[in-house]
């Protein structure tokens, strides 16, 4: 099977410190995450988390010999089996075990970009010297990042509870030679491709396959790359918005700073200052206005892509907060002497803001939705539909049809998954987060926004035209001729996917 991989990273060939992270305990920002990903750098451990794995592994091992004192997970079986205890010899074998048994994935599988975030956090979760995992299979999971070995991984089959155990298992796998992985654009049997690589796989110890399978990092990789793609996708709402506005002959007076001072949410003021900066020197907003007010899609930008931004900047501290933790279970502490078997893997601190980003999101379509529909609606001088000789011609009426779908599919998405919880493990997890379910959905919302905001610029782009020989702002005009290098002018029907295709490029 061959299939194709559009993934973040930039292949480089020389490996130099340019090109290298240092995973360590510096805090890690998603803004440098997304340097580490365009950028194709590789990764590597300081010393200091090689010591800090060394030192809690050398602590779990010298911890075995303690038979009168059961160990979740180490000396016992998982969930509702942790009253069983495992001898010595089996202790390895439970690992394996584990991971073999936990990988019961199913569905669409996750996109290959969103994995090497998960491999990536992982790495970083493992490196604080709280799990009790061998350097070698760190290392194994690093070698497996810097050669985009990408494990295959589906999107359904965790709660977001007690780790993202389904997924996180098929992601495990290559290392015990089993599973799936997406190399060279191939998916192919790993034990392939190990071998192929001269790599020798993973002898899991005590506790590894728990520290492996235990923890958020389906949940945070998914967060991750939805935050990415929200911040530009706000950006473009208020470039996209501002065409629209100054197309539909618009008003700029709502967006006058001494509205927003008596008001002063960050990210409604932050809208309304761009707003304005965008349209700047406008021909056509300078131009007398024969109607009092507009609808609340254009003059209620601030207010709502405000909104949006002001979400995204409180998801992105959560989310942060969480990929420069250690979430696997239990966790060990070898200065204290302590193992404690407690809930960090639990993804409710992220499944509540991911359900929140999937609702900031799906209201940036919503809202522009409103103004395509507006754009072609006859009024303001604009022909129907957005055509000069509608009726012989459709014109933009059916790419209206397709926002409207695409919109309506998102706001059955915004159902927040963190409202719900199903008992597992016969009543001992008895409260889940289904911060999976949330993760998968933000990014089936990330992609519907996105196609929004590209059938509303093909509206604005036709729409603007119209009010020629007028021109609008600089920056506008900027963004114009630049899509008009990739999408024409409609002057008579055509065949619309394409150009819709082409937009959602652009927005890229």
């Amino acid at each position: 099977m061959t299939v194709t991989i559009v993934i973040l990273s930039v292949s480089e060939g020389s490996f130099n410190n340019n090109m290298t992270h240092t995973i360590s305990n510096k805090h890690l920002t998603i803004d440098k995450v997304n340097e580490i990903i365009i950028k194709g750098k590789k990764l590597e451990l300081s010393k200091e988390s090689e010591a800090a794995i060394v030192k809690c592994r050398r602590f779990l091992d010298s911890k075995m010999g303690d038979i009168g004192r059961p160990v979740y997970g180490v000396t016992t079986g998982f969930g509702s089996l942790c009253n069983i205890t495992i001898p010595a010899e089996d202790l390895s074998q439970l690992q394996h075990n584990l991971v073999m048994s936990h990988a019961c994935g199913t569905g669409e599988t996750v996109r290959p970009e969103i994995v090497k975030l998960m491999l990536l956090l992982k790495i970083q979760s493992l490196s604080y010297g709280y799990s009790g995992v061998q350097l070698v299979t760190v290392q194994r999971l690093i070698d497996m990042f810097n050669n985009d070995v990408l494990p295959v991984v589906y999107q359904q089959g965790s709660l977001g509870a007690s780790g993202d155990l389904a997924p996180l298992a098929h992601m495990c796998l290559p290392l015990i030679g089993l599973g799936e992985v997406i190399y060279k654009g191939e998916v192919r049997q790993s034990g392939e491709v190990w071998k192929e690589l001269g790599w020798e796989l993973i002898r899991l110890q005590s506790k590894e396959g728990l520290a492996l399978l235990n923890g958020t990092q389906f949940m945070s990789a998914h967060a991750v790359w939805s935050l990415i793609q929200a911040e530009r996708l706000s950006d473009w709402a208020d470039k996209i918005g501002a065409m629209s506005l100054d197309a539909y002959d618009g008003r700029i007076e709502p967006f006058y700073p001494q509205v927003h001072e008596v008001r002063p949410h960050k990210g409604q003021i932050e809208t309304a200052a761009r707003i304005r900066e965008l349209l700047s020197g406008s021909e056509i907003i300078k131009q007398k206005k024969v109607h009092v007010q507009d609808p609340y899609s254009f003059r209620c930008m601030p207010q709502v892509h405000g909104a949006s931004k002001d979400t995204i900047r409180y998801v992105k501290s959560v989310i942060e907060t969480e990929i420069n933790s250690a979430t696997d279970n239990p966790t060990v502490f070898p200065d204290e002497d302590l193992i404690i078997s407690a809930g960090n893997f639990h993804g409710q601190p992220i499944a509540i803001p991911m359900d929140m980003l999937t609702l900031a999101l799906s209201e940036l379509s919503n809202i522009s939705e409103r103004r395509i529909y507006k754009l072609i609606s006859g009024q303001r001088g604009l022909p129907n539909f957005l055509v000069a000789k509608p009726g012989l011609n459709s014109g933009f009426m059916i790419p209206q049809y397709t926002a409207a779908s695409i919109v309506s599919q998102s706001k059955g998405l915004c159902m927040p998954a963190s409202a719900d919880s199903i008992p597992s493990s016969q009543g001992q997890e008895d409260h889940v987060s289904m911060g999976a379910n949330a993760a998968t959905k933000l990014v089936r919302v990330v992609e519907n926004t996105e196609r929004v905001l590209a059938i509303e610029l093909f509206n604005a782009a036709q729409a603007l035209e119209f009010r020629r020989p007028l021109k609008s702002s600089w920056e506008i005009e900027k963004i114009f001729a630049k899509y008009r290098k990739v999408v024409p002018f409609i002057d008579d029907d055509r065949y619309m996917h394409p150009l819709i295709e082409k937009s959602v490029e652009f927005l890229r």
